[in-house]
């Protein structure tokens, strides 16, 4: 598979959590060419402030490597890591990360702030805004159904 596809998957994930009515984010987690995690907002589902995409697939993968440790791995994600998320990427040691919509509120990966950056132990690679229209439609169309 390629960037592509995976991004698209993560946009499968998060139609599913706005199906069941949580905020439309996906997370595919890739080692090598195999699918190691994935996951989507559960939050309004579980009724848990820690249950964001990001969380749930790091956790899938995880469980599917036995390891916390997910250095080469790489995550898709449909929007920007918030702290709590982009701070679980660098303490799972995932190598890189492809989101698409930026998030000018919370993101910090580029928009709010950038933890790649700010001299922790692992530095994972952040490329922002890939398949960004998509993934950024899918968000403002369940945002303006909301209103």
């Amino acid at each position: 598979m390629k960037d592509r596809e995976y991004m698209s998957l993560a946009l499968e994930l998060a139609r599913k959590a706005g199906e069941k009515g949580d905020v439309p984010v996906g997370a595919v987690i890739v080692l090598g060419d195999k699918i190691i995690g994935q996951g989507y907002n559960k939050r309004e589902e579980n009724k848990n402030a820690l249950l964001h995409a990001e969380i749930c697939a790091i956790n899938d993968a995880c469980e599917t490597v036995s390891s916390w440790r997910l250095t080469d791995a790489v995550m898709y994600v449909t929007l920007e890591p918030c702290p709590m998320c982009a701070g679980a990427v660098i303490n799972s040691r995932i190598g890189r990360v492809i989101f698409g919509a930026y998030d000018e509120r919370g993101g910090c990966f580029g928009s709010l702030d950038n933890f790649a950056d700010k001299g922790f132990n692992h530095k994972p690679h952040i490329i922002g805004g890939f398949m960004e229209e998509e993934c950024a439609a899918l968000l403002r169309d369940f945002f303006a159904e909301k209103r």
